[in-house]
């Protein structure tokens, strides 16, 4: 059973900012999760599942023409920084990365991507109203030697519902996790690439410590 999108308690749909910065709403089409998925691998972690045929993660559909709404220039001269869009992932794998990402976390993808614009095959994954960007790219860090706790190294850091649901996928997938060294109720792991995930419960908005 794969874990319930990971989402901001105070967000109730994802949206995307135009370029006349107004926000609209397009998760139209939620795409499929996988159906199961037959075993993951990586310098980091092996699983082996005895499940039903992969499905896909991927559903592509078309963005309908209205969803860009026009709105007149603001007269604000700030740079006016309003939150994080996204933020980029390196994976060696994209197949296994989503197997990752939406087979197991639950994360659903959105077709928004400019596939045929980009050189390298890649994903968005919806976390709340922000993105995780999977890359296909070659990764210049290494992925061996690096610290056994996720907090002591870069890391991305997202609100979860239900913290003790993720905290028992990732023991029945047999992946390794660490809690915060301050204390907090807060649950640190790696995806197969070793990118160290931190996974907050949604209540908590206090600066990070750990």
């Amino acid at each position: 059973m794969a874990l319930a999108s990971v989402a901001a308690s105070s967000v109730l749909q994802p949206t995307f900012i135009s370029p006349t910065n107004k926000f609209v709403n397009l998760r139209q089409h939620p795409s499929h999760l996988s159906s199961g998925w037959k075993g993951l691998s990586s310098p980091f972690f092996s699983v082996n599942f005895n499940t039903k045929e992969k499905g896909s993660c991927i559903k592509s559909s078309s963005v309908p023409a209205d969803v860009i709404e026009s709105s007149a220039n603001s007269e604000d001269e700030s740079i006016g920084f309003i939150g994080i869009h996204h933020v980029g992932v390196l994976c060696e794998n994209l197949e296994r990365s989503l197997e990752f990402y939406c087979g197991l976390l639950g994360l659903e993808t959105c077709n928004l991507r400019p596939n045929d614009r980009l050189r390298y095959r890649g994903a968005w994954l919806w976390v709340g109203n922000q993105m995780i960007h999977l890359m296909e790219l070659p990764n210049p860090d290494p992925v061996i030697g690096r610290p056994a706790h996720g907090g002591e190294d870069r890391h991305i850091c997202v609100s979860v519902k239900n913290p003790m649901r993720l905290k028992s996928v990732l023991e029945d997938a047999g992946i390794p996790y660490t809690m915060s060294k301050s204390g907090r109720p807060v649950i640190f792991t790696r995806d197969p690439d070793g990118n160290a995930l931190e996974c907050q419960p949604s209540y908590m908005h206090e600066t990070p410590k750990n």
